[in-house]
Parts: C-alpha cells; sequence; structure tokens
C-alpha cells in the first residue's frame, strides 16, 4: 500500500472518531462553544506538531501564493466547522457525518474543474454512490 494510502485510511478513521467524541463533548453547552474550545485544542496541537516535525529552513519556502490559497483554505476549514458543530448539536452523528463526507463529491468536481484532474470511471462512480448513499440517508422514511 502506498504511503498516501494509508495516511488517508488514518485519517477517515480519526475523522470518524471525531465526530462521536464531539457529540459526546457537545452535552449541555452550544455548538459554538464547543467549536471554539475544540479549535484551541487542535491550535496547540498543531502547533506542537510543527514544532517538532517541521525544520526551520522550510519556513523559507513560503511565499504569498502558499499563503494566500492555505489562507482560504482555513477560511472554508472555519465554515465548514461552524455548520458541521451547528448540525451535530441538532442532528444525528451517523446522519450529519454523512453529509459532511459528501464533501468528496465538491472536491471531486473542483479538482476537475480548478485543478484539471482527470476523473476516470471509477471516481464517477464511487462519487455517484457517495451521492446515492446520500440521498437514501437524508430521505425521511
Amino acid at each position: 500500500m502506498e504511503k498516501w494510502v494509508a495516511y488517508a485510511f488514518l485519517s477517515m478513521l480519526f475523522a470518524g472518531f471525531t465526530s462521536v467524541i464531539a457529540k459526546m463533548g457537545l452535552a449541555g453547552i452550544s455548538g459554538d462553544l464547543a467549536l471554539t474550545i475544540r479549535t484551541l485544542f487542535v491550535s496547540l496541537f498543531v502547533l506542537g506538531f510543527a514544532a517538532t516535525v517541521i525544520p526551520a529552513s522550510d519556513y523559507s519556502l513560503l511565499n504569498r501564493t502558499n499563503i494566500l490559497w492555505l489562507g482560504l483554505s482555513a477560511l472554508t476549514t472555519t465554515l465548514s466547522w461552524i455548520f458541521y458543530y451547528k448540525a451535530l448539536k441538532l442532528g444525528d452523528v451517523a446522519t450529519v457525518a454523512l453529509i459532511d463526507k459528501g464533501s468528496a463529491v465538491v472536491a471531486i468536481l473542483l479538482a476537475w474543474l480548478l485543478l484539471k484532474e482527470v476523473i476516470t470511471l471509477r471516481i464517477l462512480i464511487g462519487g455517484a454512490l457517495i451521492v446515492g448513499g446520500l440521498l437514501v440517508m437524508v430521505k425521511k422514511p
């Protein structure tokens, strides 16, 4: 297995835990407060990670374009997290988490439009299955 695939599966695993643990942490408080506390912890953990693994020389590689795109990514992450926590406070973890993972379809389309990535039949089928799963999960019985 290629290293990036292993990393992607680990990301999936931890993201799954994140949703359930976050829902448990929402007990008795607002989603907004929960998000703020979680984000403070994430900031501390990421800063600690950066301090231990990023060589100081890497910072000189940053340019305005990197900072612009990473800043925009931070903005969209912030908006995603705000709405995710609002949904998580009100809804079931399984449904909210699945809808959130529908972002993969958005990513596929944006990667095709903006990055000129190739959409293969395998990717089309996978995306269609995700959309199908979303429709099944959100349909009221």
